[in-house]
């Protein structure tokens, strides 16, 4: 594993990162039980991974707390999220700290490393700044977590206003941003931001619906040809990417996507969700591969640099 300092932190974390939701939820949602699901952790302990993200809303931090069970804490960098609203209601504060702590009741320990607000929109912010980040700041001087950090709405907020606001005003200590080959805009809008005022990354979206169903894939790119917004070659070809696909390059369609993250400057921590082991090890087999060609590399800016909210899809349910 290569490891790397999250933004000002100062906390040691693995490039790559366990998650607890998209559509497997650990295999929670494929059937399995809170203590079926928690032996995935141990793979990914075994792979070296030592960042462990989850949230109340996933239903996986009971199974997170299992598999994490007997680890030496200061050796694991443990998150989760709440919302600050949720189906067109607001949660108190009051309704906040008490998710934190039933949070940590849960997973079975003292304290988290980072407690994010989960979909964070730029609209919530003034209420955020006013009430809820004071409050939090309490709890957080009472141990119960090491640092705040915030999680972007990426459907609703694909140029990253929430990220941008929070950081200029120097309001969270770690940022969740989505970022893709498919969806580069976070270079120009986020980034730059997050990197001079040192405040660590974690990146979903990575991989999601894209580039994990191979229909789903080119229905999206033939539509986006269909559109004008890519080249004419991807309404018809189905092979269009396989240029990429050689002994010197990627391995599939995956590996690059990993890949592709994993070396932009400004991106601290990679995260993905599996219930599956062989799952998991091609993740981090991907994310310590070498640097795609410089060649290759230039050509997904030209054809997808463009693009925004793509690949920005609810998760499709899978183990």
């Amino acid at each position: 594993m290569q490891y790397t300092t999250l933004g000002g932190t100062g906390l040691k974390v693995s490039i790559a990162g366990f998650g607890g939701g998209g559509g497997s939820r650990m295999g929670l949602a494929d059937g399995k039980s809170a203590r079926e699901a928690s032996n995935i952790v141990r793979t990914a302990l075994d792979q070296g991974i030592t960042v462990f993200d989850t949230a109340s809303s996933y239903g996986s931090e009971e199974a997170m707390g299992l598999g994490l069970k007997g680890v030496d804490r200061a050796s694991v960098v443990v998150s989760t999220k709440h919302f600050i609203a949720a189906r067109g209601s607001d949660y108190t504060t009051e309704e906040i700290i008490s998710g934190l702590d039933n949070s940590l009741k849960i997973m079975g320990l003292d304290y988290f490393d980072i407690f994010f607000i989960h979909g964070l929109r730029a609209t919530q912010l003034p209420r955020a700044i006013d009430d809820v980040f004071p409050a939090l700041k309490l709890e957080q001087e009472k141990g119960k977590f090491r640092f705040l950090g915030a999680t972007e709405a990426p459907v609703s907020d694909p140029r990253h206003d929430m990220v941008r606001q929070v950081t200029e005003q120097d309001l969270v200590d770690v940022v969740m941003v989505a970022f893709s080959v498919l969806n580069q805009n976070a270079r120009q809008i986020a980034f730059p931001g997050t990197q001079a005022k040192g405040i660590g990354t974690y990146m979903m979206f990575v991989v999601r619906n894209m580039f994990a169903y191979h229909g789903h894939t080119w229905d999206t790119f033939r539509r986006l040809a269909d559109e004008g917004k890519l080249p004419a070659e991807f309404a018809a070809d189905e092979n269009a990417l396989d240029f990429l696909i050689r002994p010197d390059s990627a391995r599939d369609l995956l590996d690059v996507a990993y890949r592709y993250v994993r070396d932009e400057p400004g991106v601290d921590v990679t995260l993905f969700g599996t219930g599956k082991e062989e799952h998991l090890i091609h993740n981090v087999e991907s994310l310590l591969g070498p640097p795609l060609l410089a060649a290759d590399r230039e050509k997904l800016d030209a054809l997808f640099g463009h693009l925004e909210g793509v690949g920005l899809e609810s998760p499709r349910p899978r183990n």
